[in-house]
């Protein structure tokens, strides 16, 4: 069974980069994950790809099954996970274009099912230790590997994880940033903690593509936004074959 697989994000939704691709589902008891699991082959390393929302882009973060994409992927044999995020930039190191490989997290998320542990079992409630909610060692070898290929990119950053699907205000950006947030997204959490309550590694790979509200001067433009992500998502395409032998 592969141990390794890849959550998409935004720009990151089809399994084009896989060989021998099959899909897959899961029955879970949290209702269906996100969307078929793709089952193939990447740098000769059996690899699952689950885009976390959906093939088209169509669930808001607000709305993903969190629960049913981990459950299911730890039912089909995983034990490490990347993920990949597209967050903005509030600290002047995090400008667009650049990718970031985060340490922390702060949850400002709120009305998502984000454990396991919610009383509907005879199952003991589990108390994870979330003082790393990313695998430290998996992150320095994403980090080798990118440097190893001159990429513009940083470890160790503070994701601020918001509601979505709208984009935050600037005075929303300024309590993040005065609370020591690096990068703002919609969907770290609850995914990370629920892949620790699992037992699975997890890291993450983000692309920041907007300065956030108030840090630059001017509106934020989708059309940038958008032009950024497709951008970021190529050279990763390019990268995924390493990535993949890397954690493998």
């Amino acid at each position: 069974m592969p141990h390794l697989a890849i959550i998409g994000g935004s720009g990151l939704d089809q399994c084009d980069f896989l060989h021998n691709a099959q899909p897959t589902t899961v029955n879970t008891p949290y209702g269906d994950h996100s969307s078929p699991i793709s089952s193939g082959v990447l740098a000769d390393t059996a690899v699952l790809f689950l885009p976390r929302h959906s093939a088209g882009h169509h669930v808001p973060p607000h709305k993903v099954n969190y629960r049913a994409n981990i459950y299911a992927l730890k039912q089909l044999g995983v034990t490490r996970i990347l993920a990949f995020n597209v967050v903005g930039g509030i600290s002047h190191e995090m400008h667009p274009g650049r990718f970031i490989i985060p340490s922390q997290i702060i949850d400002y998320t709120y009305a998502r099912e984000h454990t396991f542990s919610d009383g509907q079992t005879t199952e003991p409630v589990v108390h994870i230790d979330f003082s790393e909610p990313y695998n430290r060692v998996l992150s320095e070898k994403i980090y080798a590997l990118l440097e190893q290929q001159q990429l513009n990119c940083k470890i160790g950053a503070t994701y601020g994880c918001t509601q979505g699907p709208r984009l935050e205000s600037a005075a929303e950006i300024k309590k993040l940033a005065s609370d020591g947030c690096d990068i703002v997204g919609m969907t770290a959490m609850p995914e990370a903690a629920l892949a620790k309550e699992q037992g699975i590694e997890y890291v993450s790979l983000c692309l920041v593509v907007n300065w956030a509200a108030g840090i630059n001067q001017g509106e934020l433009l989708m059309d940038d936004i958008y032009e950024c992500i497709t951008q970021g998502m190529a050279r990763i395409k390019i990268l995924l074959p390493d990535l993949a032998k890397t954690l493998r």
